[in-house]
């Protein structure tokens, strides 16, 4: 099965209060992937420190090296989700060396338990085709079509080879196929 981006605002709006009804916890994981565009790989060892300094404001950027390509990203955390950060830090009290995803046995959430909780929510609200990269893939899909149509931006931000492998990447040929089916009926 492949994964699919989230191509409906009603339901990111559904999810995100369900996991965010569940465990804020859980509502900023969702949050931080669909507005950065990272794999749950490099989501999930965030610490708060990695976002803010220790007066309290927001860096610039969010630097990370990725864990699948070793590279150096520079990610601009927008004011939607500096705005949840902020709420889930006062909330939970984190310190400034907490992980902002952490775990009960004292590190951070791991990948299989990320993929049970958002995987169990896409299905209680009726997402089908969804997984963790779903939220990296949402990101694509809607910052493609905010964008005029930038593939090339989109390709660099994922590092993708071609404009093709971007657009297959985010669901994009698949909307236009089934666009191409409504249109032409006899």
């Amino acid at each position: 099965m492949t994964v699919e981006p989230i191509r409906d605002k009603i339901k990111i709006d559904q999810m995100y209060h369900y996991l965010a009804n569940k465990d804020l916890k859980y509502g900023l994981l969702f949050k931080f992937g669909l507005n950065t565009g990272l794999r749950i790989s490099d989501i999930l060892p965030v610490k708060l420190k990695d976002v803010q300094t220790k007066d309290g404001q927001f860096r610039e950027y969010f630097i990370l090296n990725e864990k699948k390509t070793g590279k150096e990203k520079k990610v601009k955390i927008n004011s939607s989700l500096s705005k949840e950060i902020e709420s889930y830090v006062k909330q939970e009290n984190l310190s400034f060396d907490s992980y902002l995803f952490w775990s009960r046995k004292g590190d951070y959430l791991g990948r299989v338990q990320a993929y049970r909780i958002l995987k169990s929510a896409a299905e209680d609200i009726g997402l089908e085709n969804f997984g963790t990269h779903s939220l990296r893939k949402t990101w694509g899909y809607w910052t493609y079509k905010i964008s005029n149509y930038n593939v090339g931006l989109i390709m660099d931000t994922f590092n993708h080879s071609s404009p093709s492998i971007t657009l297959r990447y985010i669901g994009v040929s698949q909307d236009q196929k089934d666009e191409l089916y409504t249109l032409v009926q006899f």
